[in-house]
């Protein structure tokens, strides 16, 4: 964890304060992530609020939480703890506070969504947020473009909102196998016969990811403005999963 975080951040000339304590602000970014507390309501022995929330912000805009997650699961997968044989995606709807940027509107009323890949084991191996308003089948590409490993799933199972012709050409294009039930009124069948949709039984792996993540308070309800900020807690949240198995 020491690699990705920056130890020092004084200017080049030394003037100004030096930084507070790392480790400090650190540990005050994952209690609100865990109690979902305003960032006013940051308990003194963390420092001043202020100071924490800008330091999120500066590690958030420098890339350090998305480069820890990476190196995280890409550590994981080296270990052997990453199985991308079988693959889930699904997405989860998040309400989200009116005026943010990337809220949309929906009949359960205005938020983002969250879009996970869960590898075999359910662990986090793609997280990706976008508004409210797109079908989950038209976000799958791009989520996939967040994978946190160099390696591509070899099948990915879903439900029968992902059940799309041109989804399973496009996937089949990058050698991913997409498996869905089919959906209701379809005419021309798909190649997902009975023995590949048994695997769909262990689909509540994913479902339990959105469980873990939705242990941390802060994720339950968007109060970012700024969607990057949301992403960042999301982020956070996925390094802490993958760090339970390490």
């Amino acid at each position: 964890m020491k690699k990705f975080i920056p130890q020092d951040g004084r200017r080049e000339d030394r003037r100004g304060r030096p930084w507070s304590d790392q480790r400090r602000a650190f540990n005050g970014i994952l209690w609100i992530l865990r109690t979902g507390a305003p960032w006013q309501d940051l308990p003194e022995r963390y420092g001043a609020y202020q100071t924490v929330h800008r330091r999120f912000q500066h590690w958030r805009k420098q890339g350090v939480i998305e480069a820890v997650l990476q190196g995280l699961a890409r550590d994981l997968h080296k270990r052997g703890g990453l199985d991308l044989s079988e693959c889930f995606v699904d997405g989860s709807f998040s309400a989200a506070r009116p005026g943010g940027f990337k809220v949309g509107k929906t009949k359960r009323g205005k938020g983002c969504k969250i879009m996970a890949i869960g590898d075999a084991h359910g662990l986090p191996i793609a997280i990706h947020t976008e508004t409210a308003a797109p079908a989950e089948v038209k976000l799958v590409e791009a989520t996939l473009s967040k994978l946190l490993v160099p390696e591509k799933p070899l099948r990915i199972i879903a439900d029968k909102a992902y059940d799309s012709d041109p989804l399973r050409e496009q996937l089949l294009e990058e050698e991913i196998l997409l498996i869905a039930p089919h959906r209701r009124g379809r005419t021309k069948p798909s190649f997902n016969d009975g023995r590949w949709l048994r695997r769909y039984r262990k689909r509540w792996k994913i479902e339990r990811l959105f469980a873990w993540l939705h242990n941390f308070r802060r994720l339950v309800v968007r109060w970012e403005y700024h969607a990057e900020n949301y992403l960042a807690f999301l982020q956070l949240g996925c390094a802490i999963i993958l760090l339970r198995h390490l």
